[in-house]
This record gives structure tokens, sequence and C-alpha cells, in this order.
């Protein structure tokens, strides 16, 4: 069980009604960056992209120019050439390789279909671990500003109070001087 400082244990009593060894880790945790003034500044690319392995980044650059307009035009054009020059039209112009049913531009489909697959699910897991990465940061700055706010509504609460009090003080003084000039 982790031990807080007095300050941390008293902002859980004070802030959520709760003792501080019955909150969770990440409750804990904010309270104590709270109670030191600490201030976090987290950045989920720049975490996720300092633990990338290489297969990673590649994964992702693959993922990126597979999912482009770019690839799909020069694939498209690729597709629509190969089908031209294997196809009845182009017959004596060039030689054909790869006869109407395209035996061999199902089996490079295929294989590109094959290789392709793994590596987009690779990016997508790893797009998945930043976007828990900076869901679990913006639960901390969610909860944290929370605290903050809570924190200066009681300032500002006890600040009217005082206010008050010297409202009625100086309501008191100015009934009494004019008692006295009365007099």
């Amino acid at each position: 069980m982790q031990t807080a400082s007095p300050s941390a244990e008293s902002l859980a009593e004070e802030l959520l009604g709760r003792k501080f060894e019955d909150l969770g880790a990440e409750e804990q945790r904010v309270l104590e960056r709270v109670a030191s003034g600490e201030i976090e500044d987290c950045d989920a690319d720049e975490v996720a992209a300092v633990h990338m392995t290489f297969g990673q980044r590649l994964a992702d650059r693959v993922a990126a120019v597979g999912g482009s307009w770019g690839f799909i035009i020069l694939f498209s054009l690729v597709l629509f050439a190969w089908m031209f020059v294997n196809s009845p039209l182009a017959h004596g112009l060039v030689p054909e390789w790869d006869e109407y049913p395209y035996v061999f531009l199902n089996l490079m489909l295929s294989t590109l279909a094959a290789l392709q697959a793994p590596v987009i699910m690779m990016s997508q897991n790893r797009q998945s671990q930043k976007d828990r990465l900076t869901a679990h940061h913006d639960y901390e700055v969610n909860l944290r500003t929370q605290l903050e706010i809570v924190r200066l509504h009681r300032k500002m609460d006890k600040l009217f109070n005082k206010l008050g009090q010297l409202e009625g003080k100086v309501g008191e003084t100015t009934e009494a001087v004019r008692e006295q000039v009365a007099a």
C-alpha cells in the first residue's frame, strides 16, 4: 500500500470524502501531484515514439502509405495496365504473360493482401495503445482539474464568509461611531 504525505491524505478526505488508502492508484497518484504542486506534461505521441521498434515504425509507415490516395491511384493504374497488356485488345502489341483469368495477378494480389493485412493490424494495435495512453492522461487531467475547482470553490467560500464577518464588524463599528457622535 502506498503511503501519502499528510496533505494528500487531507485532500482525499476533504475533496473526495474518502480515505487515501481507499482510492485507486490513479486517484492516489493525482492527489500526490496536486499536493506537491507537480505539473504533468505528457504527449502520447512522444511517449509512444520513444518506445517504438523498427518493425512498429515500418508497420505505421506501410499503413500510412497503403491508406493514401496516392497508393490507391497508383495501384489502380498498375492493375488497369496489367489487364490491358494481357487482354485481347493489346494482342500483338505487347507480349502477354498472364492471359485472361489473370492467375498470376490473382496470386500477386492475394500475396499482397496476406502481407498487408497483418501490417495494418499491427499499426491499428499501436494506435489503440496510443489512444489508451491519451485516455489515461485525459482522465488524470480531468480529475486534477475537478479537484482544483473544488479547492478553489472552498477557498472562495471561506473568503466570502470572512468578507461577511468583516461586513458585520464594519457595520457594528459604524453603528458604535454613530452612537458616540450622536451622544
